[in-house]
């Protein structure tokens, strides 16, 4: 039999889950092996080098770079604040003043009397590295940061915006196929991330926004909604970065379309609970999907008894086999983000539009259509 080993988006009730969360430079970790971390809880702190400023100190003061040192009210290492005077001179009996004052707070970290530069360096930027997840710290990485588990539901969406986020889930519809009216998003909303059926519109998202809402979960998502949110287009390749108020995942595709049957199940399975989510997004080379984590009541205890069995801690399969009757997600034109099932995987190698020659299936969408992809354009819906 033909199989295929495809990865696909994860829709888990209950499944084991870690993440690293690493300082960018060396810091301090403020958290111990075992202890148990609330999402917001600083975990690791440290402090990011403030911007470099170069200034002609020889050219404003009107001396040779030799002769700095002459004019010069300061020196390597000292510590300025904006407005003191870096450098001062006079002439014709102090008829003539010259003075050169910091345009910054900073440190002055280099002088030359080569160049006539001087190099001051902005005061450095704290950094604090969240938690992100409720569970257990089960790893200490000196200086660099943690690695948390938890166990709970989790589910991937295939592609979102904004950053990472903590909010209780709250379902707004009856039918994953249903688009909200913005107008039932009220201050009810504030803190809470709402799955609003088959399409986030630009509506919903401006009133989620106003709200003040956390996060918005849905089926689809028109382009031109997307635009008219952020204020401008934006690329697929990467995100997550996006300077908005709230995070949005998509958990199927672009255009309006039902939330898939087991996400929508698992997400009125979690209503009321309170949810990690993350939209950052990389299609390319280390893929990241979108993510929504609802960590389970008493999970320690559950985690305690599974590291005495001696549980894999990973629990990942991204093996999984393609096979009649497997749901997938086509992630390619012309069906992107439609879901389907598999009917039949010919052994054969068939000739594709760009003439090249590979492995397709046979699926069936959900409006009966059957079509023709090549294996690698779908992800498996895994449980």
């Amino acid at each position: 039999m033909a199989h295929a080993y495809t990865p696909g988006l994860k829709a888990s009730s209950s499944q084991l889950i870690q993440r690293t969360r690493r300082l960018p430079i060396p810091g301090d970790v403020l958290v111990e092996k075992g202890d148990v971390i609330q999402p917001d809880q600083t975990v690791a702190r440290t402090e990011l080098p403030g911007d470099p400023l170069s200034l002609n100190i020889a050219n404003r003061m009107g001396v040779e770079p030799e002769d700095i040192n002459s004019v010069l009210k300061v020196q390597e290492g000292d510590e300025v604040e904006e407005g003191d005077v870096l450098a001062f001179s006079s002439s014709f009996f102090g008829l003539i003043k010259r003075e050169e004052r910091s345009p910054v707070s900073g440190t002055i970290e280099m002088i030359s009397t080569v160049s006539g530069q001087m190099v001051m360096r902005e005061p450095p930027i704290p950094l604090e590295l969240h938690g992100y997840i409720k569970g257990i710290v089960i790893e200490v990485m000196p200086e660099e940061g943690i690695v948390v588990q938890t166990r709970g539901a989790f589910i991937q969406g295939i592609f979102g915006i904004g950053g990472e986020r903590r909010g209780e889930i709250k379902v707004m519809v009856d039918d994953s196929g249903e688009i909200l009216d913005a107008s039932e998003i009220d201050s009810d909303c504030e803190g809470k991330v709402l799955v609003v059926g088959s399409l986030a519109t630009s509506d919903i998202l401006h009133r989620a926004d106003e709200v003040g809402a956390k996060g918005v979960v849905a089926a689809g998502i028109i382009d031109e909604d997307l635009v008219d949110y952020l204020g401008h287009d934006i690329g697929v390749a990467i995100t997550g970065q996006e300077e908005i108020p709230l995070t949005l995942i998509v958990t199927e595709g672009f255009g309006p379309m039902r939330i898939a049957d087991k996400t929508f199940s698992l997400l009125q399975n979690v209503d009321g609970q309170d949810a990690s989510l993350n939209g950052a997004t990389q299609i390319r080379a280390g893929v990241m999907r979108p993510e929504i984590i609802c960590p389970e009541e008493g999970f320690e205890e559950s985690l305690a008894s599974e590291t005495a069995a001696g549980d894999d801690a990973s629990e990942a399969d991204d093996g999984a086999g393609l096979d009649v009757g497997t749901p997938i997600r086509i992630i390619r034109e012309p069906y992107f983000g439609y879901l389907a099932e598999v009917t039949e995987l010919p052994p054969e190698l068939q000739v594709i539009e760009s003439e090249a020659r590979v492995r397709v299936l046979r699926a069936r969408l959900q409006d009966g259509t059957e079509v023709t992809v090549p294996r690698a354009n779908v992800e498996i819906i895994e449980d």
